[in-house]
């Protein structure tokens, strides 16, 4: 599948769109342009299961190919143009990401002065299902199943053995580092 960058260029996400630094490690070739196959093999990464991952390639590509890639046609290999996921951005969100995709601090702290009553830097998964269900919009049913699978999915993933997301785990989901992190550990399992 051919790439609308420039051949031999690699792609770097903005320093201060943590958006794009989300979505870049999924660009596993680093051309700017995210397939599913790469959302596959960034899942797997990660610790995900087969059938996890695919369910999650096809989920996200075929939601966010068509809105990062303004005036262009329909394509069924569902890229996504990382420079461009702002555009993809759906409501019933937190508001930790601008409409920029930059990040907003104190959308992020808000989170937890709101939610997280049980510890000061961690959410139940009680309190998540709360700042799901605060964070919703009326009539906007997409934006409300995304966000729910996006914060499911790292419950699912990131949580401690007493059930707890960490305030330091979640800022790591939202500049992409988590990622990272997950897939040395992923890899140290496998070869240790």
């Amino acid at each position: 599948m051919a790439s609308s960058a420039s051949p031999g260029v690699k792609f770097v996400p903005e320093e201060d769109n943590f958006l794009q630094r989300h979505v870049a490690f999924f660009d596993r070739n680093k051309d700017g342009i995210v397939y599913p196959s790469e959302t596959y093999q960034g899942f797997r990464a990660i610790g995900c299961g087969y059938l996890l991952s695919a369910f999650a390639s096809l989920f996200i590509n075929m939601g966010l190919s068509s809105k990062t890639r303004p005036g262009k046609g329909f394509s069924f290999s569902f890229p996504i143009e990382v420079k461009n996921i702002h555009l993809a951005k759906h409501g019933s969100d937190s508001g930790v990401y601008d409409k920029d995709g930059r990040f907003v601090a104190s959308k992020f702290e808000e989170i937890f002065a709101k939610h997280s009553k049980t510890h000061p830097d961690a959410l139940t998964g009680e309190e998540l299902k709360q700042l799901l269900n605060a964070n919703k919009e009326p009539n906007d049913r997409k934006g409300a199943i995304a966000g729910y699978t996006e914060w499911k999915m790292l419950h699912y993933l990131c949580k401690d053995k007493n059930g707890l997301l960490h305030k330091e785990t979640v800022r790591a989901a939202y500049d992409g580092s988590l990622f990272e992190q997950l897939e040395k550990q992923t890899a140290s399992k496998k070869h240790p």
